[in-house]
């Protein structure tokens, strides 16, 4: 997949695609229903074109964050489902100024040359959201590119979308996120140099920042573990804490893996990990025995059910 951040000049081999445009947060069955309608619409490679920063982190950069997925995290996910060209728009005051004319005109067909565009039935574009998916068929009828509306997409009779798949992370439930998501919960980024106390309480864990990123559930999870790069390149078993670590009074949330029979330095790497199963919350204990016990239940449960 070939990931364009500057698309002022585009080669004429990155033009011309069927693209599907939107945020892609979590890249959920909506979003991927829509991928499908994209890449059967024209005869013509499959793109996405998304923003960076997310418009909602441009207008509300104060607001907690909310974010599914980082861009890097959304690139593996759209390069899995055979997006052939990724266009990062950067979101910046003079986008956001665009009428829904302008973008329609300026963007998509003089900048990006698509032949064909798919969006959900609530997209919104342009200045104030003023554009509608209805003014988006008319631009393109007008200026020379299809337009598909894909309706919405629901899972187990509830309509799918970024906003429900939060609440279902933040009340511990990973496996009805997934059933909206089509696929686990992932969070992805470069391990960090953490204390290293769980090396010298026998559990070495991988530490990761959640910096940016809709946090779930404060506790313990079973997760399945993707170093993405590196020497020990593959994919693993783990148990995870996510959360601010009371034992230790550290209050930055964090995500700590432990990688279950793993030998070998992950500093620097970059790590996909799957929330499969939420265990139980955050605790702080009274010793360390008794975290150590607690951590070796934690890793037979997690264990059994990946198993």
């Amino acid at each position: 997949m070939r990931i364009h951040r500057d698309t002022t000049f585009l080669a004429d081999k990155d033009r011309g695609a069927t693209a599907a445009i939107g945020n892609f947060d979590g890249v959920h069955l909506g979003h991927q229903a829509i991928l499908k309608i994209a890449a059967d619409a024209a005869d013509a490679p499959l793109g996405v074109v998304t923003f960076e920063p997310h418009p909602r982190e441009y207008f509300f950069p104060d607001a907690p964050a909310f974010r599914l997925m980082n861009s890097e995290a959304k690139a593996h996910r759209l390069e899995s489902l055979g997006v052939a060209h990724l266009y990062e728009l950067g979101f910046n005051a003079r986008l956001a100024e665009l009428t829904p004319r302008a973008f329609a005109g300026e963007v998509l067909r003089d900048r990006l040359g698509l032949v064909h565009v798919t969006i959900g039935a609530d997209f919104r574009f342009g200045k104030d959201r003023e554009g509608t998916a209805e003014m988006l068929t008319e631009f393109g009828s007008e200026m020379g590119f299809g337009v598909t509306v894909a309706d919405l997409v629901a899972a187990s009779g509830t309509e799918v979308s970024s906003t429900r798949i939060r609440e279902a992370l933040s009340e511990g439930r990973p496996e009805d996120a997934a059933q909206m998501l089509g696929h686990l919960h992932r969070i992805e980024g470069p391990v960090e140099r953490g204390d290293q106390r769980g090396r010298d309480l026998g559990y070495p864990t991988a530490n990761m920042s959640l910096d940016g990123l809709h946090q779930p559930k404060f506790g313990v999870y079973a997760v399945r573990v993707r170093v993405q790069d590196g020497d020990h390149k593959g994919d693993y078993d783990g148990v995870a804490s996510l959360g601010v670590r009371p034992m230790f009074g550290v209050n930055r949330p964090n995500l700590e893996t432990h990688v279950f029979d793993f030998k070998g330095d992950l500093y620097g790497a970059h790590l996909s990990v799957a929330l499969v199963a939420y265990l139980r919350p955050e605790e702080k204990f009274d010793s360390l025995d008794a975290l150590i016990r607690q951590m070796d239940a934690d890793s037979a449960r997690a264990r059994e059910i990946l198993g």
